[in-house]
């Protein structure tokens, strides 16, 4: 589980629906997203679909938010030999584990 910033930003993050099967993108009371893949976050765009506008503070208590590491993780599976668009995609690599793994800089 992914600590986040401050305790607003986890309420958002983590906000769970029942009337919407738990999908933030077709809840309207959930307003941000967290990739966790990725180590972005985003404001939800509420029309229909599952976009994001990424975000680089948060904006309840304004810290800055972790960089992205979605070129990472492209050019982790490119280096593996992945193609995500044609391949199976590890189960390792739809979450943080992934970062887990690789070698500190």
């Amino acid at each position: 589980m992914t600590n986040h910033c401050c305790e607003a930003m986890s309420r958002h993050v983590n906000v769970r629906c029942d009337q919407h099967d738990g999908d933030p993108f077709g809840c309207p009371d959930a307003l941000v997203g967290f990739s966790a893949r990725f180590q972005e976050y985003g404001l939800i765009v509420h029309d229909g679909g599952t976009s994001s506008i990424t975000i680089d503070f948060c904006p309840w208590c304004g810290q800055r938010l972790p960089e992205s590491q979605r070129d990472r993780w492209f050019d982790e599976l490119e280096r593996r030999g992945i193609d995500p668009w044609e391949d199976e995609v590890p189960a390792e690599f739809q979450d943080d584990r992934w970062l887990a793994a690789l070698p500190r800089d």
